[in-house]
């Protein structure tokens, strides 16, 4: 498994495992939990997830498919904006880690900036590393101006990570977030990398998968995992389809390929609002 680095130091997967919906329906439950210890078997050690999914069913499901295996994986969790006050942060860590059937959470991240002032997660923050209730923390759908903030706070160079909407198709953050992220070694994790499926159609992506004997999902997936410093987190509800992400790691695309998705999927070549799904 090829790995990157937080801030820390610390490496982790650049392929991990979203969970977005999971736990909601009892008849998919087993091949979920299937799912995720098949990825952990594969190296998909990061497993993402929030309070907001299915009101905590994705982190109750988490944990039943974690007993025993909590000491393997590096769990990326997320607080709600109208959560993130300083105690509410306390708060809603505690009942995901309840959820979760673990002490600690790895990465914690406060979902978008919302109401609640960012002085106030950020203290909220600081009151769980301090007893090791979380590891590290960022943020999800933050903007440059957002970062900047972030960055220019006491303490705001530990942030670790910015999770944000990235494929071929939502190319907005190469323009500026990405730059501002790769010069201050922030990693990037790319939520939704195949476009919930819509991708999968595209006639440039079916021939160049064609080419790699490969599936359009596996050619999307591998044009994201492309860039060094950038961590996909695909969701996956089958072992199958886990299997099917995991080999998206081992198909290098070559320049002439890139060249024609760039043609395909032209990148921006102005700023744009941050999109978010």
């Amino acid at each position: 498994m090829r790995k990157t680095k937080l801030p820390s130091g610390e490496e982790v997967p650049v392929l991990g495992q979203g969970t977005w919906g999971f736990g909601e329906h009892p008849e998919s439950r087993q091949n979920e939990i299937d799912a995720l210890r098949h990825g952990i078997d594969g190296g998909m050690t990061l497993i993402d997830t929030a309070e907001m999914y299915g009101g905590g069913a994705a982190e109750v499901l988490i944990g039943m498919a974690l007993e025993g295996r909590r000491e393997q994986t590096f769990i990326v969790d997320k607080v709600l904006p109208q959560n993130a006050t300083r105690k509410g942060t306390v708060e809603a860590c505690e009942k995901s880690l309840r959820r979760l059937q673990t002490d600690r959470i790895d990465l914690y991240l406060l979902h978008w900036r919302g109401a609640v002032p960012l002085a106030e997660t950020l203290a909220g923050f600081d009151d769980l590393l301090r007893p090791g209730k979380i590891r590290y923390w960022g943020v999800s759908n933050f903007d440059v101006p957002d970062m900047e903030d972030v960055a220019g706070r006491p303490g705001g160079s530990a942030v670790a990570t910015d999770q944000v909407l990235y494929n071929l198709t939502r190319r907005g953050i190469e323009y500026d977030l990405m730059p501002w992220c790769e010069q201050r070694n922030v990693p990037i994790m790319a939520y939704s990398p195949l476009e919930q499926g819509r991708l999968m159609g595209d006639p440039d992506i079916r021939r160049i998968a064609d080419e790699h004997s490969a599936t359009p999902a596996q050619i999307a997936l591998a044009w994201v995992l492309r860039k060094e410093r950038l961590i996909a987190i695909p969701k996956a509800s089958t072992p199958e389809r886990v299997q099917q992400n995991r080999i998206a790691l081992d198909i290098h695309l070559t320049p002439d390929e890139l060249a024609a998705l760039d043609r395909a999927f032209p990148p921006p070549n102005r700023k744009a609002a941050l999109e978010m799904i």
